[in-house]
């Protein structure tokens, strides 16, 4: 793999072990607002209302945050990475403060949009800076450092949530947050010294960051919302949809006449991003499928409590971060393809083992296959991810980091619309009244699970475009501080 990593000459002035942790801080925010807020949504309602709009609580924190990711990671390509993290750290601190002073559902929802925007930038940044300060062949573990958070955040996030709603205030899970913004932004700005940069004046691409968060956002919103708010052939949901394309098509015009495109259409034209861009759709969408409908198979199905569901569904982001972290001995060795195809043959496996799970298995069953996938995500998510950032040099690795987290995301939206027509599909065909009999669920999860490894069946088939060799020594240790030939640092 051929590469130019500007970061090699660029002279970082970091102590990587606090920034590391300081990066976890910051990830933890994104993480634990993802779950926490789950388990209190009964007590935000009782105290503000608005039952019928909770679910918008979500939908507007993912929308948010994913539309603004690839503006976030372009402008972090022009100006720097620190600024960028802190402006997405200070607005997520705003976005917390706010809600947790929310006076009714409406003002809860749009302070929740302000998080998003925030965690926008904080997501896509922390990866983007481990990727500059770590070489090649120590990527992975900081990656898996990263992935851990989220391992952690599933487990302690409801439980929380939990906590705050039943012994001091829902609003407590949003206040939590300030103590934890404040820190990581004060490690940051303590310990993280990028380099001086040349005073240019840059031209930011206005009309395509519109074009793109306004698309995105309509896009995004049809597929959340389609078969929920309104029925998919509606004149409504034709409309969002439709408006939400033509926009799209704006922003490609648009992109190709920009003299600094917020995302540049080469992007779309390098094999190795392209593979990886697809994966990351894919590992959005199959995420979203288990992690929707394991729970409600293991608590409707094996009639088990919401704790079980929760263990039997954490057992994949306890696997997870352990594969990511050893992933870098993978690839290494093997190169980025065939760990790849590694993992994607494990999430394969795993998938069709949920489709064989019935009435009869045990939690611990569910548990090994959700742990199984969640082994083969580590190996396909990171190496990929992995693999674009060091394709390119420093001025473009924010645009191509944000550009794979934005393609989870999208796939996230896409498989939550996917998966959901095919239960209600199943559900259709199977049930009348209200009552919904277990085995109908059994029927319908089934079928998602079956859908979910057809899907990793095409993510085996993306893993194939990825490079073939393995990195050499050179480029193993390139990257990370100031020359290719510094030594490397433990965290």
């Amino acid at each position: 793999m051929a590469t130019s990593d500007v970061s090699a000459s660029v002279g970082f002035r970091s102590e990587r072990g606090p920034i590391l942790v300081s990066l976890m801080l910051s990830t933890s925010l994104v993480a634990l607002d993802s779950t926490i807020v789950a388990t209190a949504v009964p007590s935000i309602v009782d105290d503000l209302g608005g039952f019928a709009e909770f679910p918008w609580l979500f939908s507007v924190y993912l929308l948010a945050q994913a539309v603004s990711v690839p503006v976030y990671g372009k402008l972090a390509d022009l100006f720097g990475r620190k600024p960028i993290m802190l402006f997405g750290i200070g607005l997520f601190l705003l976005g917390s403060v706010l809600c947790g002073f929310a006076w009714n559902m409406p003002a809860l929802i749009a302070f929740r949009a302000v998080q998003g925007l925030g965690a926008g930038a904080v997501q896509p940044m922390s990866v983007t800076i481990a990727g500059d300060i770590y070489t090649l062949a120590e990527r992975a573990k900081a990656q898996g450092y990263l992935a851990s958070v989220w391992a952690i955040s599933a487990v302690v996030g409801p439980t929380l949530g939990g906590v705050f709603s039943e012994y001091l205030t829902w609003r407590w899970i949003f206040f939590v947050n300030v103590p934890l913004c404040a820190l990581a932004a004060w490690m940051l700005i303590r310990r993280f010294h990028e380099p001086a940069r040349e005073r240019v004046r840059r031209k930011i691409d206005y009309l395509g960051s519109i074009t793109l968060t306004t698309g995105c956002t309509l896009l995004i919103l049809g597929l959340l919302e389609g078969g929920q708010q309104w029925a998919w052939a509606s004149p409504t949901s034709i409309a969002i949809l439709a408006a939400g394309g033509l926009l799209i098509v704006v922003f490609v015009m648009v992109q190709r006449r920009a003299a600094e495109p917020v995302l540049p259409m080469w992007v779309f034209t390098r094999r190795v991003l392209l593979a990886s861009a697809v994966i990351a759709l894919l590992v959005g969408a199959v995420l979203l499928g288990l992690t929707t409908y394991v729970p409600t198979f293991v608590q409707t199905v094996l009639g088990t409590g919401p704790l079980v569901a929760g263990f039997a569904l954490a057992t994949l982001t306890i696997g997870w971060p352990i594969s990511a972290a050893l992933s870098g001995r993978f690839y290494l060795r093997l190169g980025f393809r065939r760990t790849a195809l590694i993992g994607s043959v494990l999430v394969v496996i795993g998938g069709f083992c949920c489709a064989l799970l019935g009435a009869g298995s045990t939690v611990w069953a569910v548990a090994a296959c959700c742990f199984l996938v969640g082994l083969g995500m580590g190996l396909v998510a990171s190496p990929t991810l992995i693999a674009a950032q060091s394709s390119v040099g420093w001025d473009e690795r924010g645009v191509v980091t944000a550009n794979n987290l934005f393609f989870r995301s999208i796939g996230s939206a896409v498989g939550v619309a996917v998966f959901g027509a095919i239960a209600n599909t199943t559900l259709g065909s199977q049930t009348e009244g209200v009552a919904v009999p277990p085995q109908a669920i059994a029927d319908a999860t089934h079928d998602v699970f079956v859908a979910a490894a057809v899907l990793a069946l095409v993510m085996v088939a993306a893993a194939f475009l990825l490079p073939g060799g393995r990195p050499s020594t050179e480029e193993a240790n390139a990257g990370g501080r100031g020359r290719p030939d510094a030594p490397a640092e433990k965290p």
